[in-house]
């Protein structure tokens, strides 16, 4: 008998991430619950021609339950949503932060899920204004999803396919990994590192202004510029670093980073990291 996943309720369909997920099952062909508790948020998802729902009424018929909520409650609202989940059900959360932690409440016969997005690259060929503008992806601009599921079946998982493809969508793959390589990859890669690194990079600006003189227009041509060029170079070598460049490339590697950096991909590190965005004293085992 074939596995097929055809009801989905949206819990915290009111909120940001809630909300872009969605856009995304309003055009699908599923059935789609979407529940909300805040008042605020219920007039956003009403405003947009969504039918609220009752959890505690369309939980227990779904096939997939997506919590749509931020890291630090998901616990509390997964023991309040579990409980409900018919046999086989999937629950879908977001962010690998909380699973990692072991926050999520488990019940036998339902299955756990992560997918997060990943965004449309730098390197994105992009042909319309649309495209162009959709930097977070799940509009227009096509981007990669990776997701854990450990637990199910390969039927259920190539079904768990199409449902992230539809609420991240347009989609050009999904990355089965595992919860801790995930966690790996968000916060350890791309939030420890890549977004540290944006938001650097934002100051340097300032300060190339401020200290300098130099005109901020002039300032931002020459970074954007050069961010892509030093993208291009380090991922895609498209042409070598000149020698001057790499002198002083060493420079800031000696000012500003520091030599035991690569000590935040031990576990215990991101034990750590995951603690703290969680606002826990410490990760269970």
């Amino acid at each position: 008998m074939s596995v097929q996943l055809k009801t989905i309720t949206v819990i915290g369909a009111g909120g940001k991430m809630g909300m872009r997920i969605s856009a995304n099952f309003q055009k699908s062909d599923y059935q789609v619950f979407y529940c909300e508790n805040s008042p605020k948020a219920q007039e956003q998802v009403s405003a947009q021609g969504r039918e609220l729902s009752d959890a505690a009424s369309v939980v227990p018929l779904s096939d997939v339950v997506i919590l749509a909520v931020p890291d630090i409650v998901l616990g509390k609202v997964s023991e309040g949503v579990v409980p409900q989940m018919k046999a086989g059900a999937i629950l879908l959360t977001l962010d690998p932060a909380a699973a990692y932690a072991n926050l999520i409440a488990h019940r036998d016969g339902i299955e756990y899920a992560v997918a997060h997005p990943c965004h449309p690259s730098v390197f994105l060929e992009r042909y319309t204004k649309e495209e162009h503008a959709d930097a977070f992806g799940g509009i227009a601009a096509v981007q990669h999803v990776a997701a854990s599921y450990e637990t199910g079946s390969d039927e259920q998982k190539a079904e768990l396919s199409k449902v992230i493809s539809v609420m991240y969508g347009p989609v050009e793959q999904v990355h089965w990994v595992t919860v801790t390589q995930l966690a790996y990859l968000e916060p350890t890669l791309v939030e420890t590192v890549a977004c540290m690194v944006g938001a650097f990079m934002k100051e340097a600006l300032d300060e190339t202004v401020k200290h300098s003189g130099v005109p901020e227009e002039a300032a931002k041509a020459m970074l954007y510029g050069h961010i892509q060029i030093a993208l291009a170079v380090a991922f895609r070598a498209t042409n070598p670093f000149s020698d001057a460049c790499m002198i002083a490339m060493e420079y800031g590697r000696e000012k500003i980073v520091k030599p035991d950096w690569k000590q935040i991909f031990d576990q215990k590190e991101l034990d750590i990291v995951i603690a703290r965005m969680l606002k826990i004293d410490a990760i269970k085992r």
